[in-house]
């Protein structure tokens, strides 16, 4: 099974989708799964990854009800507040829903780079796992320091670090970005989506050189056995003309790998971390 690793789904409003601003008019509408499933037709694409857009119980529901009427969604991301004292009870509920993989907080758009260490945050990362689920990590690159941090905490669990740590794509790896993910690569249990570029590229004059340092720093870093792709749909629309174009990048990296590497890549990690 061929698996998009990381997507999104809205029904576009201003209020509920603020981090949507007027630069990004691609975007400004709505998307759903009968959209999506016509471009994972087009890729041979079997399956996907949800993940939240909204920081709210409501989003978990709504990508649920979602989940229950398209077979091809097979894993959710969600969200919860991890440092609220009730975080078991949330994380119980959404036991009854197999679909619910993981959660995740949008860590970048916090103004404190150290959210992610308070003892309220670590306990709630750790109550989901120990309910099974699984936690992706969304930061920027200048909240790489904290990250290591962050993950001292843990042991064995398994996370995955989305959009490679978001680094900025127009000038070449930063020696920081590229210390800190080799750092962070070290941690044998994190996995690393390979998603997001084009985004933090030059949305209007990016080429595909511009994105060969990043994968070789990813894939030196992290091996085939711990990454996966992800598109970023519809996010990939402000910096790609298409689905097949931001998916083309990653397809050109690895044409030269065995049939067997790019299985991996291309859905077999995800379906071993998501347990899909």
């Amino acid at each position: 099974m061929r698996v998009d690793s990381h997507q999104h789904f809205w029904n576009y409003s201003p209020t509920e989708y603020g981090w949507i601003s007027h630069e990004m008019p691609e975007i400004r509408k709505s998307f759903g799964p009968e959209d999506l499933q016509t471009l994972l037709d087009e890729q041979g694409i079997d399956a996907c990854v949800s993940v939240q857009a909204r920081q709210s119980l409501e989003e978990n529901d709504y990508l649920i009800g979602l989940a229950e009427k398209h077979d091809f969604i097979k894993g959710l991301v969600g969200w919860v507040d991890l440092r609220s004292e009730k975080v078991e009870e949330e994380l119980e509920r959404y036991k009854t829903f197999p679909k619910m993989k993981g959660f995740r907080h949008v860590l970048q758009d916090e103004p404190d780079d150290q959210f992610m260490l308070q003892n309220s945050f670590i306990r709630g990362v750790k109550k989901c796992f120990e309910y099974g689920y699984s936690y992706d990590i969304l930061i920027f690159e200048k909240q790489l320091p904290s990250t290591l941090k962050f993950l001292e905490y843990f042991d064995s669990q398994a996370f995955v670090l989305d959009h490679i740590a978001k680094p900025m794509m127009n000038a070449g790896p930063t020696k920081n970005w590229e210390a800190g993910i080799q750092e962070l690569a070290q941690y044998e249990h994190l996995y690393c989506k390979i998603s997001g570029m084009v985004t933090e590229a030059d949305w209007k004059q990016w080429k595909y050189e511009d994105f060969l340092p990043f994968l070789d720093v990813i894939v030196d870093s992290f091996g085939i056995d711990r990454i996966m792709f992800g598109s970023d749909w519809p996010v990939c629309l402000l910096g790609s003309e298409s689905y097949g174009e931001t998916k083309g990048i990653v397809d050109h990296y690895f044409q030269g790998y065995t049939d067997e590497d790019k299985a991996k890549i291309f859905g077999g990690n995800a379906i071993s971390y998501y347990k899909l």
